[in-house]
Parts: C-alpha cells; structure tokens; sequence
C-alpha cells in the first residue's frame, strides 16, 4: 500500500506523499515522470520483443525515435540481454524477465526507483545477477527505495532500513544502527524485524 501511494496506484486517505519533490496527489503525471516501477508482477508487453519494450517505453516518456533506439540499444547490453534483443517476452525465464522490466523502469532516467520485492520468486543466481545490476545503479547514483521480506538483502544493500508493521513505520535507520539497539545475543535484521513486530503469524 505504500508503495502503491508513492507510486500513484493508491490515492491516500488521508496526509500527503512527496517523491522527488513532487505532490504524487496534487501533481500525479508529474509524479509519474520522476519515478521508475518494478513491481511484484510481470507488466513486459508480451505482444512486443524485448528491445520493442524499452523503445515503446521510451518514446511512451517522451524520447525521440532515434533516441529511444539508442537507450534501448544501451539498456540491453547493461542488462545482459542483447542476445535476446528479437525474442518475445513469454520466452523469457524468471530472471530476465526481471531484469528486463528493470532496464525498462530506468529508460527515461528516474530521480526514484521503486522496486517491490524485486527478488521474490528468482532462483539464486538470478537473485545474485539483479542485486549486482541494482548496486552497479546504486552506485551509478540512482536513488532506490525497495521492499523485501529478504531481510538478508536489506542488511547487505541498503544505506537504510524501515522496518513497517501494519501500515506502520517501527523503526527506521541504517542497519548496522538497527543491529545495535537490541540486546538479542544473536543479531541479525530478522531478528530485529521478530522483536518490533512479534512472532504473531500475519493473515
């Protein structure tokens, strides 16, 4: 629900959600402009091949033709898809499909990158390849807010952590600082998450 506020899917109830400076409420198209989406489902347009998905998408944001070209050109080599350039999208494993709607979530440079539980479901190596290709991002300077229930991920790649209950923000910091305000023996992310949140199961 939160990301799906701050990614204008949701209208808030009630309060205010700013991404990139804008009023995702106020300004929604505007909005929509600052940020890049992975989310949980598979979204590629399954009637085009993998590099049509970047260049439609890049015109989508309003990229030129031959400058469209040239990004999905770009995105493809990046991304380690160039050898799938002409396939069609249902062809694709779990990976690359992934990987691909991230290359097509950055086409029009994003001030945010929302990716929302980018690792779920992939086999480890896939796992491995997209977390190099989020990180070679984050390096690059690319702003990234990301949920995961990897509680591992979040402890290896994050520069901070929220850790939400209930629609709710428990705690909020890097986690190395997280690690350090429990007195468990031993300490690790899921740990702290356990004790903020409780052992109840959640329905």
């Amino acid at each position: 629900t939160t990301v799906g506020m701050l990614t204008t899917r949701v209208i808030p109830t009630a309060g205010e959600a700013w991404v990139g400076g804008v009023d995702v409420v106020a300004d929604p198209a505007r909005a929509k402009q600052a940020i890049g989406v992975v989310p949980q489902t598979n979204t590629l347009d399954r009637a085009l091949t993998v590099w049509e998905n970047l260049y439609f998408h890049g015109l989508y944001f309003g990229l030129r033709g031959r400058a469209a070209a040239a990004v999905a050109d770009d995105l493809l080599e990046r991304f380690r898809l160039a050898g799938r350039r002409d396939a069609e999208v249902h062809t694709l494993s779990g990976g690359m499909a992934q990987r691909l709607m991230l290359a097509r979530a950055i086409v029009h440079q994003p001030d945010v990158l929302f990716l929302d539980e980018p690792t779920a479901g992939l086999d480890p190596q896939s796992r491995l390849m997209l977390w190099e290709l989020v990180d070679q991002l984050h390096r690059d300077g690319q702003t990234i807010l990301l949920t995961t229930h990897y509680l591992e991920e979040a402890d290896r790649f994050c520069d901070r952590v929220a850790i939400m209950d209930q629609g709710r923000i428990l705690a909020l910091d890097t986690p190395t600082a997280l690690k350090g305000s429990t007195a468990l023996a031993e300490v690790t992310l899921e740990s702290v998450f356990i004790e903020l949140t409780g052992r109840e199961l959640r329905e």
